[in-house]
């Protein structure tokens, strides 16, 4: 007989299949205007986290919103190794879900090298989303939500988040990753080549693919930057928002310098501001691809993570891969 999570399961595959199909071909696109009433849990109330207590001056970006989706017990019996942060989006179900049941799997490694996977929501605009969104944590507990509205834009506050769920509970973690939704990262080269559980852990720790360049000024281009936002003409070192992995310390550390940092809308760029406030600097590590690669067995046993990779991908690669670990390069 199926289980009580298989059916709930079935269940808020086919709601979100109906509702994702009623969305487009019923629902005409909105725009955010004022305050929404969405029946969604009742908000988790931050408890206080003395580690934060030594911010005495005002907060140039205070960051006011609440939690109103949190697992605030997720480490409470064991501090994980690493804690996995997902950037996503409400209709993409299908792509955490791929996750899941691929490298996002928390129980990859077992009791010895104890992985946590989180997926960072905002509000949706669509209150039915929203809905849809609780229910499906109340199936995996892995969602955490923000009430801050989910766009391109707020991919900042969606990372600041993150940090501050780290920091706030989870902060005996020695790792954090913090990477998209359309990603596959190769867990083996991760875990065992780059963190080493074994070694002793690292503090003030950040990685990733290193970029320097400067702020775009063509108001068309994805990246616009205006001048009276950054009015400088280079940016600090900065990892590609794609994948970056740093050690846990670093969470809180970026959190309260983002109090006092101006707010940008490239999420990447706004840490490698914090980072160069902070004086840490990020170490290449050309295992990050920020871009699409073909997929070949050995190719991607050198990798890190790979950038637009869809659900179907997903689930092909990670069998292959997983299913051919005798195989030689």
């Amino acid at each position: 007989m199926p289980s009580k999570v298989s059916c709930l399961y079935l269940l808020t595959v086919v709601c979100w299949a109906s509702a994702l199909w009623y969305l487009s071909l019923s629902r005409p696109s909105t725009s955010y205007v004022g305050q929404l009433s969405i029946p969604i849990r009742q908000k988790t109330k931050l408890t206080k986290n003395v580690t934060f207590s030594n911010i005495r001056t005002r907060p140039l970006n205070p960051h006011t919103f609440d939690f109103v989706i949190n697992e605030p017990k997720k480490c409470e019996t064991v501090a994980p190794f690493l804690v996995i942060l997902i950037s996503t989006t409400h209709k993409e179900f299908d792509a955490r879900q791929a996750i899941r049941e691929t490298w996002g799997d928390e129980s990859t490694f077992g009791d010895g090298v104890r992985v946590l996977t989180l997926f960072l929501l905002g509000r949706n605009t669509d209150p039915v989303l929203n809905q849809m969104v609780e229910q499906e944590s109340q199936i995996f507990h892995d969602v955490v939500v923000e009430d801050f509205i989910d766009s391109y834009h707020n991919l900042t506050l969606k990372t600041l988040m993150g940090m501050r769920w780290v920091a706030t509970f989870c902060s005996k973690a020695q790792y954090v990753l913090k990477t998209d939704s359309d990603i596959f990262v190769n867990m083996e080269n991760l875990v065992y080549n780059l963190l080493k559980p074994t070694s002793k852990p690292r503090r003030r720790y950040f990685t990733g693919y290193v970029i320097n360049g400067g702020p775009i000024r063509d108001m068309r281009s994805k990246w616009y930057m205006p001048r009276d936002l950054y009015p400088e003409a280079k940016y600090p070192p900065f990892c590609s928002g794609t994948g970056y992995v740093f050690s846990a310390d670093v969470a809180e550390l970026i959190y309260k310098t983002s109090l006092h940092t101006r707010l940008l809308h490239l999420e990447d760029v706004y840490v490698g501001l914090c980072l160069r406030k902070l004086g840490i600097h990020p170490f290449q590590n050309s295992g990050f691809n920020h871009w699409k690669m073909a997929y070949s067995l050995c190719r991607y046993r050198r990798v890190v993570t790979v950038h637009q990779i869809s659900p179907e991908e997903m689930h092909r690669i990670w069998n292959d891969m997983t299913s051919k670990k005798h195989l030689k390069c």
